[in-house]
């Protein structure tokens, strides 16, 4: 696998931005705010009516962890198989057991319903009893792709573990390890030349906009209090250029 830049977007208007910056593959989800939940059908419709570019669903049915109940496992298989028939490339997956392993057997059904398709595991690695072991787990489930920081809340702060997982890929033929977590251009040119194999990216490439409402009505909050109704997240094209410039330095 070669060179990956893999734009996370939650929005139409984010999704054209990554194409236009150049990304290589869009992470298509909800809900960015608390981290990514599972996208909607029609969403990746309307991407598809513009863009052939390869998407990945994000399946999360919730935010919090990823110890998921046998009900959410089967929303989960379903919400699969309906983003599929959409046109979605691949998913990003992840269950883990009440003890930090990774869930095989959750995931199993998971995979079986990806059908083939590209399967990301995503950043549960992280929050993962052992990184090097789950690692390796997604591997023997025939996982293509594992989305990490390095078990840290950056990945400039997980370097050295990305550096092991990188070394394990080398070793044993195993799947991407895609950076992810406060990526942008000048990360992705400290890791690609500080981390030997560091060749594929994840980054949301978002700035804050101003809303285009003139009457804002204060201290009426939609979501969780402090949360601002009024400046919207979007994935900037410039921003996604220069990761761009910097991947193919």
């Amino acid at each position: 696998m070669g060179k990956v830049l893999e734009i996370c977007v939650d929005s139409y208007a984010s999704a054209v931005a990554a194409v236009a910056g150049g990304a290589d593959r869009i992470e298509l989800c909800s809900a960015l705010c608390v981290g990514g939940l599972t996208p909607y059908e029609m969403l990746l419709r309307q991407i598809r009516e513009v863009s052939a570019i390869p998407v990945r669903c994000l399946m999360r049915p919730r935010a919090g962890d990823f110890l998921y109940t046998k009900e959410e496992q089967e929303l989960l298989r379903r919400q699969i198989l309906q983003l599929k028939e959409a046109g979605a490339d691949g998913f990003v997956i992840g269950c883990l057991t009440a003890e930090g392993d990774l869930d095989l057997e959750a995931m199993k059904p998971l995979i079986e319903a990806c059908d083939g398709r590209g399967i990301t595991l995503h950043r549960c690695i992280d929050v993962s009893r052992n990184l090097e072991q789950t690692y390796r787990d997604a591997a023997a489930l025939g996982i293509d792709t594992v989305l990490t920081s390095g078990g840290k809340g950056s990945c400039k702060a997980g370097k050295e573990t990305i550096r092991r997982l990188i070394e394990i890929r080398e070793e044993i033929g195993g799947p991407e390890v895609l950076i992810g977590a406060g990526v942008n251009a000048a990360v992705i040119e400290d890791f690609r030349a500080t981390v030997p194999g560091a060749r594929a990216f994840h980054m949301s490439g978002k700035t804050e906009t101003e809303s285009g409402m003139r009457f804002r009505r204060e201290g009426v909050p939609m979501g969780a209090p402090g949360l601002d109704e009024w400046h919207i997240l979007l994935t900037s094209v410039d921003t996604v250029k220069a990761a761009r410039l910097a991947m193919d330095a």
